[in-house]
């Protein structure tokens, strides 16, 4: 619930804190701003200029979850989950003190929810710029609070608010997550490597994965961030047809290929398909840029 997050919450325009108004159906700015919260209890988040991505449609959102709650990426939600525990446990954050954890482009927050479940005492926001996903992101855990927000504007956070980032398959503000990073806080990545789903990329001509992928983002977070660790997950995954259609639903390439070539290609597939899953899991911890933003 927003109520539970209201102290890491930032206005968007200059970034005073937030609070909640009139039963938390608005937050309210001490620069005088209100925001209202919908009433499926996301609230949007943004500077009034408007927002620069749409993100995910219903169709690929209920696509998403569909696939996921197959339960087809448990490695990778597994892997994340680990991620978080030991950036929590580098930067000695007691669970006492109820770490808030940010997914960015959170989606459905099938990540972020089972993260919550396995951290005890966090607090979860998810922040995700498609509206459709914030209404299931509002309802997917009672620690979660859900954002609609662009990730590459200035995030609704306060300065130093949030213990540990997680940003699966979706886009990184290196100068954000640092701003919004407590001393010594640390961002967990995962980003698909060549080979992940290759067996459906010749049938079904969806798009590949972009060569040196990971060493572009290192690029980015060069200066801001310090490695940890990175470390290859891979499995096979056993999909049917409709598992495989929802897949490439809840992907970009839903919005390069038609529905109905889309269909005439997954006919064409056995009914059943062993497909990889490989992806690079990066940790990456906060740079000091001050003598103030140094770990205790």
């Amino acid at each position: 619930m927003l109520s539970d997050i209201i102290d890491v919450l930032a206005d968007p325009v200059d970034g005073s804190p937030l609070s909640g108004a009139d039963d938390f159906t608005r937050l309210v700015s001490e620069s005088g701003h209100s925001y209202d919260v919908a009433r499926q209890g996301y609230v949007t988040l943004a500077d009034g200029s408007g927002l620069n991505h749409h993100g995910d449609s219903m169709a690929m959102v209920l696509a998403r979850e569909t696939f996921l709650s197959g339960g087809h990426f448990a490695p990778f939600v597994e892997a994340v989950t680990a991620g978080v525990h030991e950036a929590l446990e580098d930067n000695d954050v007691p669970l006492q003190a109820r770490p808030v954890i940010l997914e960015v482009g959170a989606g459905t927050g099938y990540y972020l929810s089972h993260t919550l479940d396995d951290v005890a005492d966090s607090r979860g926001v998810g922040l995700d710029v498609s509206v459709h996903a914030a209404k299931h992101l509002a309802k997917c855990h009672p620690r979660v609070g859900s954002v609609v927000a662009d990730v590459w504007e200035r995030l609704p956070l306060r300065d130093g608010s949030v213990d540990a980032i997680t940003v699966v398959f979706a886009p990184r503000n290196a100068a954000e997550f640092h701003r919004v990073l407590t001393p010594g806080g640390q961002v967990i990545v995962l980003t698909a490597e060549q080979g992940h789903l290759d067996e459906l990329r010749e049938p079904l001509g969806i798009l590949g994965v972009q060569e040196a992928k990971v060493e572009r983002m290192m690029e980015k977070f060069d200066g801001l961030f310090d490695l940890v660790d990175a470390d290859l997950v891979e499995f096979p995954m056993t999909l049917d047809r409709d598992s495989i259609a929802a897949q490439i639903g809840m992907s970009p390439s839903a919005r390069h290929i038609g529905p109905e070539e889309l269909a005439s290609r997954l006919a064409a597939l056995p009914p059943t398909m062993t497909v990889t899953a490989r992806a690079r899991l990066t940790r990456l911890a906060k740079v000091p840029r001050s003598p103030e933003d140094s770990p205790s």
